[in-house]
């Protein structure tokens, strides 16, 4: 997403806000106030209005804080967060044998260090990866950053999807399977055609004249031939999760095919649906 002068994007700021507001998926490790300290600061005092936004949102982090955790608790150690942007799970669920790995836009990611090192929050098992998705590859970064390749991780894809071009989001997702082995778990949200779409053109419009333009919107089955194409396999989600397009996907053994090789399309640490 764009920052200017370490100001967070309107998007941003509203997902910390809301995320101020949620309960959270509770686990017995982790340092919950950290992120709260975090979301507070990029929030700046923005108060949300309680609208369909707010109660995807609520739902979208519900369903990723789930899958982090049940992943971490059946021994996942370690966690790839794709356009992070201001994302706090790293510090909310962190354990000592978990290694998380964050790769965003080097703009958003300069800012969003900057303000964990004012508030002194400790961020041990952390690695920051800039890559801007359009730009450039994230694989060779993640395998030269630590990731163990040989070893299955979780891969967390929120809020991004919506603001990159389809050929970037197929290219970006084939390269997370070249780094990891069959049985690894993507999370991924979508924008979903034809879902209350007087919602989704009101929301395309507010995010275009942010500077946050929506370039991909997808249907299920469109959905699941990006991930096949990509080398992942959907798993059939329960009705409410695909009208929302919060997807789960596995690694499939081989891949079905090399991911595209180029594309254009928006910074990679967008952040709403």
């Amino acid at each position: 997403m764009p920052v200017r002068e370490g100001i967070a994007s309107h998007t941003a700021r509203s997902v910390a806000a809301r995320r101020l507001e949620f309960d959270r998926a509770p686990a017995a490790y982790g340092d919950p106030a950290a992120d709260e300290a975090l979301s507070r600061d990029v929030a700046g005092g923005l108060t949300p209005a309680r609208n369909r936004m707010h109660a995807y949102i609520r739902a979208r982090t519900a369903f990723f804080d789930r899958v982090v955790v049940a992943a971490l608790d059946r021994g996942v150690d370690q966690v790839v967060t794709g356009g992070a942007g201001y994302d706090g799970r790293a510090l909310r669920y962190a354990r000592p044998d978990v290694r998380w790995l964050e790769v965003d836009h080097p703009a958003t990611q300069a800012d969003k260090r900057e303000r964990i090192e004012r508030l002194g929050l400790a961020t041990p098992g952390l690695s920051f990866i800039p890559a801007d998705f359009t730009a450039g590859p994230v694989a060779a970064p993640l395998l030269a950053a630590g990731l163990d390749q040989a070893s299955q991780a979780l891969f967390l894809f929120e809020g991004v999807a919506v603001y990159l071009d389809r050929p970037v989001i197929e290219r970006v997702l084939g390269e997370f399977r070249q780094v990891t082995p069959a049985g690894s778990t993507l999370a991924i949200s979508v924008s979903v055609a034809g879902a209350t779409s007087v919602t989704r053109a009101g929301f395309q419009r507010r995010v275009a004249a942010l500077g946050e333009p929506a370039r991909t919107v997808l249907d299920p089955d469109a959905a699941r031939a990006l991930l096949a194409a990509a080398g992942w396999r959907l798993r059939e989600p329960p009705d409410r999760q695909r009208a929302a397009g919060l997807l789960l996907a596995h690694a499939t053994d081989p891949p079905s095919r090399r991911p595209t090789s180029s594309a254009t399309g928006a910074p990679a640490s967008a952040t709403p649906p």
